[in-house]
C-alpha cells in the first residue's frame, strides 16, 4: 500500500476500521476481510491483515503531511531556479 493510500485510510478512520470491515467469499471461496475506502474518483476495498493493521496504528499522519510538503515546497522552489 502506498504511503499516499495509508493516509487516506487514516483520514477515513482516524478511530480505527475495526467495526467498519465487511466480509465476502473471494474467487478461491476464501472468505476475506476488507475495509472500505472511496476517492472522489475511485471505490477500495483494502484486505485486511495484521500488517495491514500494524502500519495503520504505527502511521503518522501529521509526519506524512510534512513531508509532503516539504515535498512540495522544494519543488516549488525548483520550478523558480528555471
Amino acid at each position: 500500500m502506498t504511503p499516499d493510500l495509508m493516509a487516506l485510510l487514516v483520514e477515513a478512520y482516524p478511530d480505527g476500521f475495526e467495526y467498519d470491515t465487511i466480509y465476502f467469499t473471494n474467487a478461491k471461496g476464501e472468505k476475506v476481510e476488507a475495509v472500505p475506502l472511496e476517492t472522489e474518483d475511485t471505490k477500495y476495498l483494502i484486505k485486511v491483515s495484521s500488517t495491514l493493521t500494524k502500519n495503520f496504528e504505527a502511521f503518522d499522519l501529521e509526519e506524512f503531511e510534512e513531508s509532503v510538503s516539504s515535498e512540495d515546497e522544494d519543488f516549488e522552489s525548483d520550478d523558480l531556479d528555471d
